[in-house]
């Protein structure tokens, strides 16, 4: 299923306008703010469940996106230049956590901008004193993930949009035996609505049943 999720992804690029706010509403405007260059503050620090939103909302951002816990040492891309967004940073290695550091103090003393995103606030995070200190300097808002009442009203609005009606048992099927982020979700009525119209099948529960159990796709070419 993981790897259906990862061939459908994204339908659409994240953006603030298709985050599915919940009651994160004002966490959501705190970030639009935040991120007008007329702000002030240099850091804001996210924290919430896995499923909540963060890699969403950094991906949205429109800084330069670091996820650590594919990159630990923070080596890919160039962290010398442009303001950055710096994902699960509870990943990070001995090396990792000194590049955020240095990091954090350029942006800080050039005006730039650094998010970063983290399961735990700043003050619980297994990293070096000096680094939670600075995470801890700015803003700090936490997501909360959404409820089952949010995704089901959320999935229902996104399944209207596509011309789709489903019955109540299609979503809660999804609600239950699919990942539980909004993404994934999304992702995977994609999928229902176009298995649908490529095999000219009704939407049922068992049409759902072969979406979620269907193979990975395999690649026709590897890069060089």
């Amino acid at each position: 299923m993981r790897q259906l999720i990862l061939d459908l992804l994204p339908e659409t690029a994240p953006s603030l306008d298709n985050f599915v706010a919940g009651a994160n509403g004002e966490t959501l405007a705190t970030l639009a703010a935040w991120l007008d260059p007329a702000h002030g503050e240099s850091s804001l620090y996210l924290w919430g469940e896995a499923g909540a939103g963060k890699t969403h909302l950094l991906r949205a951002s429109g800084l330069i996106y670091h996820d650590a816990a594919a990159d630990p040492d923070l080596s890919g891309g160039n962290a010398c230049t442009g303001e950055h967004a710096v994902d699960h940073v509870e990943a990070l290695s001995g090396a990792g956590q000194i590049a955020l550091f240095n990091l954090f103090n350029r942006l800080r003393g050039t005006g730039g901008k650094l998010l970063t995103a983290g399961r735990l606030p700043p003050r619980e995070l297994a990293l070096r004193e000096d680094l939670r200190t600075r995470l801890g300097y700015g803003l700090i808002c936490r997501l909360q993930t959404l409820t089952d009442d949010e995704r089901f009203a959320a999935l229902s609005a996104q399944a209207e949009a596509r011309g789709l009606r489903l019955p109540p048992e299609i979503l809660g099927y999804l609600l239950t035996r699919a990942p539980r982020d909004m993404r994934s979700l999304a992702a995977l009525l994609a999928a229902l609505d176009r298995y649908s119209l490529e095999h000219k099948r009704p939407i049922t529960l068992p049409l759902l049943r072969d979406v979620l159990h269907a193979p990975p796709t395999t690649a026709s070419c590897t890069e060089p």
